[in-house]
C-alpha cells in the first residue's frame, strides 16, 4: 500500500482552514528539502502554509509544493511528504505527528506482519507514527 502520509496531511490541512486557523508544517530540512536554508534551526523548519501565506500549494503524494515570501524574496519550496514531521494550528497547537523518517529511509514503511494496533503503533515493536488525538 501506499503512504497515508499525505492523505492525512491533506485532511488536517482541510479541518484546520475549516476551522479559520493557521496550518504550520513542521519540517526536517534534509538535503532534499528546499527550503530557505536561513529559517532552519536545529535540522527542522516550520512554515506557514495558510492560504494566504502561499501560492499554488500542492499537497501531493509525493511532495508539498508552493512559492512563498521569506523576508520579502519570492521562493518555490518543495518538501517531499516523507520530511513532514507535523501538521497543525498555530493558535492551539492541535492537528497531527509523523514519525521522523529514518537515514537512508524513503519514508514510510509498512508495518511489519501484525497490521496497525489500537495505540497508533504498528503492534509488531517498530515504532508507528506518533499520533495526536485532533478532537
Amino acid at each position: 500500500m501506499t503512504s497515508s502520509r499525505p492523505y492525512l496531511i491533506r485532511a488536517i490541512y482541510e479541518w484546520i482552514v475549516d476551522n479559520g486557523l493557521t496550518p504550520h508544517l513542521l519540517v526536517d530540512a534534509a538535503q532534499d528539502v528546499v527550503v530557505p536554508r536561513e529559517y532552519v534551526e536545529a535540522g527542522r523548519i516550520v512554515l506557514n502554509v495558510a492560504p494566504m501565506a502561499v501560492n499554488g500549494l500542492h499537497i501531493g503524494n509525493e511532495e508539498v509544493t508552493f512559492s512563498a515570501r521569506f523576508g520579502g524574496r519570492p521562493m518555490n519550496v518543495q518538501v517531499p511528504v516523507e520530511r513532514v514531521l507535523a501538521i497543525y494550528t498555530r493558535e492551539n497547537g492541535q492537528g497531527m505527528m509523523f514519525a521522523e523518517p529514518e537515514e537512508g529511509d524513503g519514508g514510510d514503511e509498512p508495518p511489519p506482519e501484525g497490521g496497525d494496533g489500537p495505540d497508533g503503533g504498528d503492534g509488531g515493536g517498530r515504532k508507528g507514527p506518533s499520533l495526536r488525538v485532533v478532537k
